[in-house]
């Protein structure tokens, strides 16, 4: 018999080297779920699993010589972290239902995933016009009340994350290595202000240095717990397309933005549409696919309505004053006339516009032009 309770024998499961999710759902299913009889029963029976061989079931058997509980144990008592296994109410739910699930996940913050989660990834070497894009996504989808989901990095994932956090919304940051790892580490206010708002989740025991196993697999969670995949900018062969491989193979929705043909980091995104993925234009796109109606959408977060614009407009940039000027008197103008009153560059403009668009102080006709709210 174990002394460990079935959360503890899980831990230990998910942290013992050379075993994989594979073979650990192998193994649960052939013992009737039990994690304790895994780490109880003899070598023998263990061996008779398909993919388990004696070094396999040599760790299971001697387990403490390979993993110190009590230590990990401490350390998430310290980092404030939880152990959520796969039987958890707070377990993502769609997560369960992909091929070899994590059979648990650290998480820092409480977030629950009660809520459909989208998942917006994209390349670090991103442009202007990709960030800007990914953060009003980000804002969006958390404004209509999904949880946005990316993966920390730099570039697309990190716009998808403050874009969601920009209207108080909910978003999770999946990583490729142990949760108390914070890479990039320029990144650590963002990380603190999503673990605040959402949560950081990791399928990785602590101090597990990230590589590219342990990316690919974090991909395919971002996928496995998201109703759709959006990827903003990639090239051919960025890991983005990785994750887009993962939604199409566990029935995901799959969205691709359009970019620049002369863009390299278009590139990816451009082949995703080629092969079946849905050209992005709006998130009107992803509700219309994914069919939701009155009454199945998320709650959405209320508009605020203390302060409202006059308090918008009173935290801006020098360069957002001076494009919002533009729009005195309720004017309706041109990027082009923006552009000629203000002598922006074209990139540093269109930022500018998308900024002044997510604090609703100025919309996006269809004709192109833009007016005050």
């Amino acid at each position: 018999m174990s002394d460990l309770t079935e959360t503890q024998a899980f831990l230990v499961l998910n942290a013992l080297p050379n075993i994989g999710p594979i073979t650990l759902n192998r193994l649960l299913e052939e013992l009737g779920g039990d994690p304790c009889a895994v780490l109880t029963t003899d070598p023998r029976r263990l061996s008779e699993v398909k993919g388990v061989g004696p070094v396999i079931s040599g760790t299971l058997a001697h387990w403490r010589e390979h993993f110190d509980l009590a230590r990990e144990e401490e350390r998430m008592a310290q980092a404030h972290t939880t152990f959520i296994t796969m039987r958890d109410p707070a377990y993502p739910k769609l997560l369960r239902e992909i091929d070899s699930p994590p059979i648990g996940l650290y998480r820092k913050g409480t977030y629950d995933f009660a809520k459909p989660c989208i998942a917006i990834v994209g390349s670090r070497r991103t442009t202007l016009y990709g960030q800007s894009v990914a953060k009003k996504l980000g804002a969006e989808l958390a404004r209509l009340g999904f949880c946005v989901v990316s993966g920390l990095a730099r570039g697309i994932d990190t716009a998808a994350h403050e874009g969601a956090l920009s209207v108080g919304g909910m978003t999770a940051a999946v990583l490729g290595n142990g949760i108390d790892i914070i890479y990039p580490p320029e990144n650590l206010t963002l990380y603190r202000q999503v673990e605040e708002k959402g949560a950081i989740v990791s399928e990785f025991p602590f101090t597990r240095r990230a590589d590219k196993q342990s990316f690919a697999m974090r991909n395919r969670i971002v996928a496995g717990m998201s109703e759709a995949v959006v990827v903003v900018e990639s090239d051919v062969s960025g890991g983005s397309m990785i994750t887009a491989r993962f939604a199409g193979e566990q029935g995901r929705l799959i969205f691709a933005v359009p970019g620049r043909i002369d863009q390299p980091s278009s590139a990816g995104c451009h082949q995703l549409i080629r092969d079946g993925a849905t050209l992005l234009t709006s998130v009107d796109d992803i509700l219309s696919e994914l069919s939701y109606l009155d009454g199945l959408r998320p709650s959405a977060i209320p508009e605020k309505t203390t302060g409202g614009t006059a308090l918008a407009a009173s935290n801006l940039t020098e360069e957002e004053r001076q494009v919002y000027a533009c729009f005195a008197g309720g004017a309706m103008v041109s990027i082009d006339t923006v552009s000629g009153q203000t002598g922006l560059p074209t990139a540093r403009l269109s930022a500018t516009l998308m900024m002044l668009e997510l604090k609703r102080l100025i919309a996006k006709r269809a004709d192109g032009t833009f007016e005050a709210r």
